[in-house]
């Protein structure tokens, strides 16, 4: 058993036939700990993960999940889009309309939320490299990681991008850049205080932090339970709320500045959902939901499927 994090409080984990038993939590390091759901593994292994829930803060995790060195095979299939920026089937074809759309309303979020049209950007975990490519086309000076070896390849074919692989992080001197952006990256990092560590150390102190992750308050989560698509067991380690990533943002030196619902999200998990359910009609059902996902949002936005946050850095006193 050892610690991990070196944050204001670490947690405990134990190494178990290459998984992750999560002892301690690693948002308050209580150690009060249930298990909430069942989830499988529908892209890859068919295997089933837990996630436990902390008692005390009310963070969800995946439990025994795979260390680092194990998990890539978890990734390793045609279908995972993040990597492999596959078209196929209609819900893929879905996303991909999304994602152009998103693209320009990214990039005007970073301009308005930085207060500048140009600056120093970090996108961590960019992927394909469709947004890194897009601020750089807007006139930002980009950097971008990405663990993926096929993922950097494509990036550097299509838009001749030299994206650094993850452990290029430590290279960076600190406050090096105006602003840093995790598309949907957080909830896969196993070392998750750490990064919020580095995050705020590359940041300059008047820079802007933006982070989207699902969210499991959703609309759609609660209405799909332990099949909804975006707890994507085991390749989603952490499953948080507004709640949960205010709570952790300002235990690493930020303020919450900013929420923004990603609703568009909905009708891609709930088509996705659908298919894991072996619903028919598929493509109907999940519009359905993601219309009523997305009238809830409107409503009240900490409903939304994913939501987008802004941190700034806490005042120095």
């Amino acid at each position: 058993m050892w610690s991990v994090g070196s944050g204001c409080i670490s947690f405990l984990a134990e190494r178990s036939m290459n998984k992750f038993t999560i002892k301690a939590c690693p948002l308050c390091g209580g150690t009060h700990i249930e298990r909430a759901l069942t989830c499988v593994d529908h892209y890859a292994s068919g295997e089933m993960f837990h996630l436990c829930r902390c008692q005390d803060c009310g963070f969800l995790f995946t439990q025994d999940f795979p260390v680092e060195a194990e998990i890539g095979r978890y990734y390793e299939t045609p279908d995972y889009i993040s990597h492999s920026d596959t078209k196929k089937g209609a819900m893929n074809s879905v996303y991909h309309w999304v994602r152009n759309y998103m693209l320009g309303r990214k990039a005007r979020l970073v301009a308005h939320e930085a207060h500048r049209k140009e600056g120093r950007l970090l996108d961590i975990g960019t992927g394909t490299g469709y947004f890194a490519d897009t601020m750089q086309r807007r006139g930002w000076q980009v950097e971008a990681v990405e663990k993926n070896a096929g993922a950097r390849a494509f990036a550097k074919e299509h838009f001749n991008l030299d994206v650094k692989p993850d452990t290029a992080l430590k290279d960076f001197a600190p406050g090096s850049f105006d602003v840093i952006t995790l598309w949907h990256v957080m909830e896969h990092l196993e070392s998750l205080n750490e990064m919020w560590q580095t995050l705020n150390s590359l940041l300059t102190d008047k820079g802007v932090l933006i982070i989207a992750v699902p969210n499991s308050s959703s609309f759609d989560a609660k209405k799909y339970g332990a099949y909804w698509a975006a707890y994507d067991v085991p390749r989603h380690l952490w499953h948080f709320t507004p709640g949960t990533m205010q709570q952790f943002g300002s235990k690493h030196g930020f303020i919450m500045a900013e929420r923004h619902p990603m609703p568009f999200d909905a009708f891609y998990v709930s088509m996705l959902t659908e298919k894991h359910m072996r619903h028919s009609c598929t493509f109907l059902r999940g519009m359905i939901t993601g219309t009523l996902a997305w009238l809830s949002s409107l409503v009240k936005k900490e409903r939304s499927s994913s939501m987008i946050y802004v941190f700034r850095k806490k005042p120095i006193r």
